[in-house]
């Protein structure tokens, strides 16, 4: 069970598991929505070793182009990998490629709706074209395209 009551904690999470490339269709779309918080992004600095001063230090952020902390933008893309890796295609998805176009800053406290949905299937080879995109708000922070091999019942 999803803990929501935590700052932080993703919500709106459709069920996890599997979605198996049998089962698949072209438009199909799975979501989550979390709060970015300034946990979150000191501890994505410390498992990446992405130490940037624009995420962590308030003062030397304001006198950036952002004019204040922003989460990393990996840390963004993660959410689409939660997606995929939970619930579209799900468990047992292998990433096999990934674009990722930044848009906008993401800051702590903003909440991200990470969005992905099926584009093309390629059934012989099991691989999973999907459009990803977050936003917060009416504003797309980040956008792109991701390639999967998708679970099959034949295989797994």
């Amino acid at each position: 069970m999803l803990d929501t009551s935590r700052p932080g904690a993703p919500h709106d999470n459709l069920p996890r598991g599997t979605i198996c490339i049998e089962d698949l269709e072209i438009g199909m779309a799975r979501q989550l929505r979390k709060e970015i918080t300034d946990r979150d992004i000191e501890l994505f600095a410390e498992v990446s070793t992405d130490r940037n001063p624009v995420h962590l230090d308030d003062d030397y952020a304001r006198d950036t182009i952002f004019e204040g902390r922003i989460a990393h933008g990996m840390l963004t893309a993660g959410l689409i990998s939660a997606v995929i890796g939970e619930q579209l295609p799900g468990h047992g998805t292998i990433y096999m490629g990934q674009t990722l176009k930044f848009l906008a800053p993401v800051r702590p406290g903003d909440v991200v709706l990470a969005e992905v949905s099926v584009r093309e299937i390629d059934h012989s080879r099991r691989r999973v074209t999907l459009d990803c995109r977050c936003t917060v708000g009416d504003t797309t922070v980040l956008k792109g395209e991701a390639v999967v091999l998708a679970p099959s019942r034949k295989f797994d």
